[in-house]
């Protein structure tokens, strides 16, 4: 039967993940879900697509604040959780979407802008702030997000990496972890790609829409584990994935997985191993 198989938080966009055993729904998808990101002198967000060193910053989620360590920082970085304390707004943009977020001080623009080598800054996610995924793609639903590409949530199916790997594995490319397609929620138990036609996810009170298949950007091709790209196949899996995988939906983009957005049971708790039903899309 279809179940939870892994959960992921990823506290900062584009850096790395933290598995989770459960964890409490909130409107947005996940507690402290793409809650910061690091931004340009322009106010743009920054990704591994620029840096993939990004994805050697490990978060941690400790007692009161969010812990990051690098590889050759000297340091870890400590961000309070604490949301009232006074901080400057800046103008910032995820892809067509412009607001105002907290910037974290210079103190974390330093120690991000020595690990990329490059001149960032470290914002929050503003608690008066409300950002709404595509209504053009949620049929007019509000489903707020925060700095996640677009949507609350992004699930996977583990028997789609499955299949994936042994169409790399016929043409003697190496296989890929779950890793680099960044999902919050991966599924076991259906065939490949069935995720593609479901409509609703229902899980122990919770009811998840699928509203748009993720097209997959280069970030796909770094490495997760050490911020790099593999020097024989350095655009796989999107090499293999191209033609197989484009979705007239999207343009044609390269799929993967399913933005989701919550449909009910706000408070309740996703957890590994949990069973899930589903409704198909006709």
């Amino acid at each position: 039967m279809p179940h939870i198989s892994a959960l992921f938080v990823y506290p900062v966009k584009s850096c790395g993940a933290i598995p989770l055993h459960q964890v409490r729904l909130e409107p947005h998808g996940l507690p402290w879900d793409r809650h910061w990101m690091v931004i340009d002198c322009n106010g743009r967000f920054v990704s591994q697509r620029e840096f993939p060193a990004m994805a050697r910053i490990r978060p941690q989620l400790a007692e009161r604040g969010l812990v990051l360590s690098a590889p050759g920082a000297h340091t870890s970085l400590e961000i309070p959780y604490d949301a009232s304390i006074a901080r400057e707004r800046v103008a910032v943009s995820v892809w067509r979407d412009s607001f105002v977020a907290q910037d974290e001080g210079d103190a974390a623009a330093r120690w991000f802008s020595a690990i990329l080598g490059a001149p960032v800054r470290l914002v929050r996610f503003a608690d008066d702030v409300t950002r709404l995924a595509s209504k053009t793609w949620t049929l007019d639903a509000d489903a707020p997000t925060q700095f996640a590409d677009g949507f609350p949530l992004l699930v996977t199916n583990q028997a789609s990496l499955d299949e994936l790997n042994a169409r790399l594995d016929a043409k003697g490319a190496p296989a890929i972890p779950m890793d680099r397609f960044r999902p919050n929620i991966v599924l076991s138990g259906l065939d490949a790609f069935e995720e593609d036609f479901i409509d609703t996810l229902t899980i122990d009170g919770i009811a998840l829409r699928m509203v748009k298949p993720c097209a997959r950007c280069p970030i796909t091709t770094v490495d997760q584990a050490h911020g790099t790209r593999d020097a024989r196949w350095p655009n796989e899996p999107l090499d293999t994935m191209f033609g197989w995988r484009a979705n007239p939906r999207v343009d044609g983009g390269l799929t993967f997985g399913q933005n989701a957005i919550v449909v009910e049971g706000i408070g309740n708790e996703l957890r590994v191993g949990a069973r899930a039903s589903f409704e198909f899309a006709f």
